[in-house]
């Protein structure tokens, strides 16, 4: 029977590979392949997808600035979800193409690699490098609108899903030139089609910055006619400032270098601040490298050297003292680099990382050389910086110390802190949790009302450290902080590994009142600044307790807002009209173990808030404001955002 059965298999296996031939090989035509695999063109169909359509068009028109063309750039949010972007560049050519025989339109809006970036006539430099962009918006929309003014007419032709819908037909005259594309993405590749006004200003004040001169207008006809306008004459000098923001300058002046060297256009500006943060942004061509390239290397190994030598020269490094690292010399650094390279090598068509290797040494020598003269003709700027970046070496060695100290603790006890963590007997981080209690009352409830098997407990007793006012090696003497570095198994810093995590969900619980947020902020803090792949990995989470337990009777039901007590109480009322009981937790230790399991804790019935960093410069920015040792910017945002305050303990 089993032999029988195998010679059958045998026939089928030899029928499919006769079947097999040329005919099953599918050649998609035109613009098919990107609506097949939209990510291969855009990245994702989620938001960065969705917005990645508006920075194709954009490229296009700051391609115009960069050759001289376009002085003036608009975005519009239109209602129904509609774009538009347009420029008073030299506009789209609208005759007619050698190879395909239709307009050079409807080629470069219809054929992937079409475009005049190849050619390097037209355009010397480029964002655009594959020569697909605004062919995959054309793809991916289920509407298009492509506006021509040049040679004094105005040409129009509409398209759907990558395909003509009309004919290009001149529709009057129009004394200017220039381009406008006007789409609606399609709700068949795009989940949710939800354009964020937030997220788009933020790009198109890079790319104003990026592009001296030119004018960038945004305007949102969704919400009555919202508009801002960028115009920077300073190029990153400005940038620099931008980011330093209300943050306290180490040194007055900002380095800022522009030069050309054999064909690559290098700028590039910095200044240190009091904060430890670093921020270092990196383009090419006007595109954001977010994971940086060769370009940054550059930079980094400039400074590195450059201020090393400086320090060696003036006697402020010992001739037997160890060098300052790439990490002693990025501690509160505003940085930003821009090239412009003629023929650009991204990874990606997302173009995330920047791969020439002839662009390191080019950018590294004009930094080096700037960066050399602009510390001797501001000799008290560079001591000031000199002094930080030691300052950062001696804080680094001294962390080593205790972290080193930190991670032989645990192993010796086996990670487990006697008093503190009770932990879970599952082994999988997969399937277990973590939850950070406030306080030994709320604790001791969170014990007894656990899962042990999946559910482990850390109590903290009272506020721990503010990290965003401390360093690590200070950090790392506090008992709180050493008992959650310890559970978590992921050691800190460099030695940070996320694969040994040993929770997937890590769970703040605090209280619902002023002190419990002020915990909970001061958490989130040590996890951004310390632990942000948690975060990154979506392995952090809010609890959500109750506000209210309302009863009337027998009948037991739990509010998380006051909104929600009110409908309960209406709800019961209606039911019967007995006398309602209504309690208002002021804290987790006031709840009994059971109920603790019933309303935040049981996976079944609780409602968590999950942690994600969706702007992260933005996020370092809030937390600069709420935890920083200004106290300024922290009133103007308490001053701002008083009267959104609905309910307060106090």
């Amino acid at each position: 029977m089993a032999r029988k059965k195998q010679v059958k298999s045998a026939r089928t296996q030899k029928k499919t590979t006769e079947e097999y031939t040329a005919k099953d090989i599918f050649v998609l035509r035109g613009l098919e392949p990107v609506r097949q695999r939209p990510a291969m063109y855009i990245g994702s169909t989620g938001p960065d997808g969705l917005h990645h359509l508006i920075w194709e068009c954009l490229d296009n028109s700051i391609d115009e600035s960069m050759a001289g063309y376009a002085s003036e750039i608009e975005v519009a949010l239109l209602p129904e979800n509609r774009i538009r972007v347009s420029d008073n560049g030299r506009g789209i050519p609208v005759d007619i193409h050698p190879q395909t025989k239709k307009s050079a339109l409807e080629t470069v809006l219809t054929t992937l690699h079409a475009g005049a970036k190849f050619g390097k006539k037209v355009y010397q430099i480029s964002g655009g490098l594959h020569g697909v962009g605004v062919s995959v918006v054309c793809a991916l929309s289920k509407w298009l609108k492509a506006e021509v003014c040049r040679d004094g007419y105005r040409y129009v032709q509409e398209y759907s899903r990558g395909k003509p819908k009309t004919k290009l037909k001149k529709d009057g005259k129009c004394k200017k030139s220039g381009t406008t594309i006007t789409f609606e993405p399609d709700e068949e590749i795009f989940r949710q089609v939800k354009l964020e006004r937030k997220r788009i200003l933020n790009h198109l004040r890079k790319q104003a910055y990026l592009t001296k001169g030119v004018k960038i207008k945004f305007i949102d006809a969704r919400e009555n006619g919202f508009v801002y306008t960028f115009y920077f004459e300073g190029g990153l000098r400005s940038y620099i400032k931008y980011l330093v923001g209300e943050n306290t300058p180490l040194h007055s002046n900002v380095f800022y270098v522009q030069k050309e060297k054999d064909g690559i256009v290098v700028e590039a500006a910095f200044q240190y601040t009091e904060e430890r943060e670093s921020c270092e942004e990196s383009f090419a061509n006007n595109i954001y490298t977010i994971e940086g390239g060769s370009h940054l290397t550059g930079f980094r190994a400039a400074l590195t050297r450059t201020l090393n030598d400086y320090a060696k020269k003036n006697d402020l490094i010992k001739s037997d003292q160890e060098n300052l690292s790439g990490q002693d010399v990025r501690e509160g650094l505003n940085a930003a680099v821009a090239v412009k390279v003629p023929e650009p090598q991204f990874e990606g068509q997302t173009k995330t990382k920047l791969g020439n290797p002839e662009v390191k040494p080019i950018v590294e020598s004009v930094v080096a050389e700037a960066l050399a003269d602009f510390l001797e003709r501001h000799p008290q700027d560079a001591r000031a910086i000199i002094n930080n970046c030691l300052l950062s070496q001696k804080a680094r060695k001294a962390a080593r110390a205790a972290k080193e100290t930190v991670l032989r603790k645990g192993i010796l006890e086996g990670l487990s802190l006697p008093g503190k963590l009770a932990d879970c007997s599952s082994r999988k981080p997969e399937e277990s949790e973590l939850f950070i209690v406030e306080g030994e009352s709320a604790g001791g409830s969170a014990k007894m009302g656990r899962d042990r098997k999946f559910q482990a407990i850390l109590p903290l007793r009272g506020k721990i450290l503010n990290v965003e006012r401390a360093r690590l090696d200070k950090m790392l003497s506090s008992k709180e902080i050493k008992a959650l570095i310890i559970a978590l198994g992921t050691a800190i810093a460099q030695d940070f590994d996320i694969e040994k995590i040993r929770y997937h969900r890590i769970i703040i619980m605090t209280d619902a009142d002023v002190d419990g947020a002020h915990i909970r902020t001061l958490l989130l803090t040590l996890f951004y600044r310390y632990f942000r792949p948690i975060i990154e990995r979506g392995y952090l989470y809010i609890a959500q307790p109750p506000l209210y337990k309302i009863q009337m009777g027998k009948t037991v039901r739990y509010a998380y807002s006051d909104e929600e007590k009110e409908q309960i109480i209406k709800e019961l009322g209606k039911e019967e009209r007995g006398q309602i009981s209504i309690q208002r937790y002021k804290g987790l230790g006031e709840m009994n173990p059971d109920q603790l399991w019933d309303t935040t804790m049981n996976p079944q019935r609780r409602l968590l808030w999950q942690v994600t960093v969706e702007d992260a410069k933005e996020a370092d920015r809030i937390f600069d404001v709420l935890m920083g040792k200004e106290v300024l910017p922290r009133k103007k945002f308490i001053l701002a955002h008083a009267k959104s305050v609905k309910n307060l303990d106090v």
